[in-house]
């Protein structure tokens, strides 16, 4: 049996294999990253770790040296990873060269696949530019560098179809298309820059037709703004040169107006006037014909007078033999009458133009009738004045049978008349017809009468 030492020695082995084991484990057992999955391969399988893996993220990384629990580990990304081809040389379907930029990102989709065929991540990286440029030079060489450059998303997308089938045998895959970065001249080579020069040139002659065009289209538009501003304008001046006009027009109908109604005012004032004037002319007219129906009048009396003086006249010649003295004291008698009617005619007539202008006044008939009867008592007064001196001078024997000796006298003076002439021929001639008459005639003259009382044998 074993003594007290020796369990004690094997007691503090197992202790310190127990710690061992313990700090042996902890150095070695490993964690996956989220992004990342590590193939694990040990001496009987291949198992990945990491997240969302069957095995887990867990795992004890045993150098491989260890035998039986020895293993082999290839870490690969799980999260996107780009790759890119820089300056890679290239020719195009005319074996022109030049130079290109490609960025392409990747999935691992299968990481058992992957560590099938890379040992490590770096080697992946580099297979996979191989297939990129595989499949660059491929398209690329079936193509002009004119389309090429016009036309990098289209390439992009030819890159991204010709890569997936290869990038399955890798377990990876394409996040997204392949871009095609930039396109330069390789060197000692200008194809590309003269290409540019050609496009910047043909851009710059479409930005020039452009800018002349807008330019163009600014200068015509601001040429039509010009245009409807001043036909704007035109119109604004011709609505205010109308409204003037009409303004104008307004105001000279109003002025026409206004100069009509004063010349229908001036008519007025003269058809008044014309009015007053015809008033005046017609009492004119009437009063100058109330002093000619006066005058005739007068010279009517006047005719009369004449008439009765030359019928008086022949009376006196005719009896004159006869009765000389008896005609002679009756002139006398007369003269005396004629002097006392004379002087009465004189005292009577302020007393008849009084009453004549009393009944003027009464009757209505205005002043100017009043002086035209003032002015015939006048003349009647000059008239009768002047008859009276007539008679004196005249030394005429007057033997009245009127109703006055105003009235007789008025007979006499008809004497010195036509009218009176002519009653005084025609008295004459009765007087003659008469056998008494042409007894005197006879005896005056020696003329043999034509009278008719009597037949001569």
């Amino acid at each position: 049996m074993f003594d007290s030492g020796t369990i004690v020695i094997v007691v503090i082995a197992l202790l310190i294999w127990a710690f061992l084991s313990v700090v042996l484990a902890m150095s070695f057992r490993t964690v996956v990253a989220t992004n990342e999955v590590h193939i694990v391969q040990s001496r009987r399988k291949t198992t990945s770790y990491g997240k969302d893996q069957a095995a887990g993220n867990t795992y004890y990384a045993w150098p491989a040296w260890v035998p039986r629990v020895g293993i082999r580990i290839i870490r690969l990304p799980v999260s996107v990873f780009d790759v890119q081809l820089n300056e890679y040389a290239a020719y195009d379907k005319g074996r022109v060269p030049f130079v290109i930029d490609i960025l392409a990102f990747f999935r691992i989709d299968d990481s058992n696949v992957a560590a099938q065929r890379v040992s490590s991540f770096q080697e992946l990286e580099s297979q996979l530019k191989g297939i990129l440029q595989g499949a660059s030079r491929s398209i690329l060489a079936q193509s002009p560098i004119e389309e090429i450059l016009e036309e990098r998303a289209k390439y992009g997308k030819m890159f991204t179809d010709a890569t997936n089938d290869q990038l399955k045998a890798w377990g990876v895959v394409n996040v997204k298309n392949v871009e095609l970065m930039d396109i330069r001249d390789a060197k000692d080579s200008q194809v590309i820059q003269r290409i540019m020069a050609v496009k910047q040139s043909l851009v710059e002659r479409d930005s020039r037709v452009a800018v002349a065009a807008n330019q163009q289209a600014a200068f015509t538009a601001e040429i039509e703004a010009k245009r409807q501003v001043s036909i704007r304008q035109q119109e604004a001046d011709e609505a205010v040169g109308v409204r003037v006009a009409q303004k104008d027009q307004q105001v000279g109908i109003a002025g026409q107006q206004a100069q009509q109604a004063v010349k229908e005012e001036e008519k007025t004032t003269a058809q008044k006037t014309m009015a007053v004037l015809e008033v005046n002319q017609v009492r004119q007219a009437e009063i100058t014909r109330g002093v000619q129906v006066v005058n005739a009048d007068q010279e009517k009396q006047m005719a009369v007078i004449r008439a009765e003086g030359e019928k008086q006249k022949t009376i006196t010649v005719a009896e004159g033999v006869l009765q000389q003295m008896k005609l002679n004291a009756e002139g006398t008698r007369a003269q005396g009458e004629a002097k006392g009617a004379a002087e009465t005619a004189v005292l009577m007539a302020p007393v008849n133009s009084q009453i004549a202008l009393a009944k003027e006044i009464g009757q209505n008939e205005g002043y100017q009738h009043y002086l035209v009867t003032v002015r015939q008592i006048e003349a009647n007064q000059v008239v009768g004045i002047e008859q009276a001196k007539a008679l004196t001078a005249a030394d005429i024997k007057v033997i009245a049978n009127s109703a006055g000796p105003v009235d007789g006298v008025k007979s006499v003076m008809d004497m010195f008349t036509p009218k009176g002439g002519l009653q005084l021929g025609a008295a004459v001639e009765a007087f003659k017809n008469t056998e008494a008459g042409a007894k005197i005639i006879e005896s005056l003259t020696g003329e043999k009468g034509n009278g008719t009382t009597g037949t001569q044998r």
